[in-house]
């Protein structure tokens, strides 16, 4: 297949008019004119960027990956695939441990029977809880919170065959500081849910967590004696923060200081949906707790936000229109979260050998115009 007459992201320089080659289901180096027969794609001088990567969600479509059932992640796979999220790492929310072992069992089972299907990319499981704060734990259940615990984490691991690739841990709780010691160089740690104080962050930065769950959100905020969660991750220079970019979780003046504070090499748009993504409004339930959905805001019976209804997609078009550069905005969907969670050999840039995932986005409104995933073009899109 060779994509001609786009303007394609790159990492170095932005957006750069080219045309892209793709070989067996992989980016290939240079350019060159199609065979005889070959598909060959006019992208019309519109976008041409990386499938986008969400690392922190945990349903649309009707269902939730914490669920559990291969239905469930099916579903899941074929609508963040048609908006263009081509890679996913689903969340898992605060629930027993026998449920979980269930979750990394069914994502396991996902990924090795969708290999070469047109559902979204499996490179791994995120794991928000049960290791968390019960003063910020926002919209998990309270019953199944327990402090961190290695063996816990290495039946977890056990069950998704090693796909865990991040984990939200509070690192004030007991036991905290040695989970990172023992398992920061198995797993991507994330802080969050956490009260966490900027001398107890900036001690599990040290120790190896790299990354910060749904920046602001379910944390201490940040203040010129009390730098908090905020000043530590700053002040770490590998730790890579996420942001909620709907509209909803993070207002837009805020955006726009994270980024300019934090700059696009370390900020990572995540969509942190629930079921009702691409779904009307009504009522839903997330880690088992009702929620009330009414157009992007998601919230519990007490009024605690719960969760986005939005997809990456337009979280990403969202942090445009609050002012962030296009092409600071899609590295922040597609490299930066695959790197986070060591995938970025595998997707998340239009670069020689990696996974022939992309988007053609409309130049005028940045609506997809067609998804292409392994090499194949995806029939329907969500625009």
């Amino acid at each position: 297949m060779v994509i001609k007459n786009a303007f394609v992201f790159t990492l170095d320089q932005g957006f750069v008019k080219k045309d892209v080659v793709i070989e067996d289901g992989y980016f290939t180096a240079g350019e060159r004119e199609p065979f005889a027969g070959e598909q060959v794609i006019d992208a019309a001088e519109n976008y041409l960027i990386p499938g986008l990567v969400d690392v922190h969600f945990h349903g649309c479509a009707g269902e939730d990956f914490s669920d559990g059932t291969p239905e469930a992640l099916d579903t899941i796979g074929v609508y963040e695939l048609k908006c263009g999220v081509t890679s996913i790492c689903p969340a898992s929310m605060t629930l027993a441990e026998d449920t979980l072992i269930s979750v990394c069992e069914n994502a396991y089972a996902y990924k090795t029977r969708s290999e070469n299907r047109h559902t979204a990319r499996l490179c791994g499981i995120h794991l928000e809880g049960p290791f968390i704060s019960m003063e910020k734990k926002g919209a998990q259940n309270p019953a199944f919170i327990q402090p961190p615990s290695e063996a816990v984490f290495r039946r977890l691991q056990k069950a998704a065959h090693g796909l865990v690739r991040l984990i939200t841990i509070a690192p004030e709780t007991e036991g905290a500081e040695e989970f990172i010691r023992a398992l920061s160089s198995e797993v991507h740690i994330s802080v969050g849910h956490t009260t966490s104080d900027y001398e107890t962050a900036s001690r599990a930065f040290a120790l190896g967590a790299d990354h910060v769950t749904h920046f602001f959100n379910a944390m201490p905020g940040f203040s010129h004696r009390a730098p908090a969660v905020f000043g530590a991750a700053f002040d770490a220079g590998h730790v890579m923060p996420e942001l909620i970019c709907d509209g909803i979780h993070v207002k837009p003046s805020a955006v726009r200081v994270l980024f300019k504070l934090f700059g696009k090499e370390r900020m990572v748009l995540i969509s942190d949906s629930m079921r009702a993504a691409g779904m009307p409004d009504g009522d839903y339930s997330l880690g088992g707790l009702p929620v009330k959905v009414t157009g992007n805001l998601a919230t519990l019976e007490d009024g605690t936000i719960a969760g986005s209804a939005t997809n990456l997609m337009d979280c990403m078009r969202t942090a445009v229109s609050m002012g962030i550069p296009l092409d600071t905005a899609v590295r922040c969907a597609t490299y930066n979260p695959a790197k986070s969670i060591g995938a970025e050999h595998i997707c998340g840039s239009i670069a020689a050998g990696l996974q022939a995932d992309c988007v053609i986005l409309s130049k005028t409104d940045l609506s997809v115009r067609k998804v292409i995933f392994g090499g194949e073009v995806v029939d329907d899109t969500v625009s």
